[in-house]
């Protein structure tokens, strides 16, 4: 019997969008690095709809056969097989990074893990490095919307160190390696999609 792939409705609801953006960051030839990479369905319609790059999923063990599954099915020639990633791993399998993506993580992990992320990227991206960063985020301290306070609180429910992070505080995550901010894009049912430059 054949296993089901895992599904998001959230990745078929925002991968229009998001595709809007990559397509203006992402226009030259390189090798995309998604950490998160959950079901699988956005590393396959994206590297569907951007043949021009090379696309490398990445997501904790336990997420890489759902992955896979979806892989296998799409059969694109742009697309490599999913990579073992935890953020708190000592070693991490890229040690040169051109393009980074990341959706709806930095909710997920802990505060102590967003700046772990933050560092190990200090190390693995490449002076000119684009970085896009998609999911919600408060700004001055406040929810955007209602909907956003209500998905904190069910986020802290299952997992109290979670919870929808300060703008501000990542970017200053981001300046401390060199991560500039290029672009704060609004995207649908109030998720942003913010994208970075390293210029050091």
């Amino acid at each position: 019997m054949t296993a089901t792939k895992p599904f998001s409705q959230a990745c078929e609801n925002n991968k229009s969008p998001i595709l809007a953006i990559l397509r203006e960051v992402f226009t030259q030839p390189t090798t995309v690095w998604e950490i998160g990479s959950g079901t699988g369905q956005h590393a396959c319609f994206f590297a569907r709809q951007l043949p021009h790059l090379t696309w490398q999923p990445m997501d904790r063990l336990e997420n890489l056969a759902g992955i896979q599954r979806w892989l296998d099915d799409t059969q694109l020639p742009n697309i490599r097989s999913p990579l073992a990633l935890d953020v708190n791993d000592d070693a991490w399998p890229c040690q040169a990074i051109d393009a980074l993506f990341t959706a709806n993580t930095l909710h997920i992990m802990s505060a102590a893990e967003v700046e772990t992320l933050f560092e190990r990227l200090g190390v693995v991206l490449n002076v000119h490095a684009a970085v896009c960063v998609y999911g919600p985020f408060n700004y001055q301290g406040r929810f955007t919307s209602d909907s956003n306070a209500r998905f904190d609180q069910s986020l802290k429910a299952q997992n109290p160190v979670s919870g929808i992070r300060d703008f501000e505080w990542v970017c200053q995550l981001a300046d401390r390696i060199g991560l500039q901010l290029q672009a704060d894009h609004a995207m649908p049912a109030n998720n942003r999609l913010l994208v970075f430059k390293r210029i050091f």
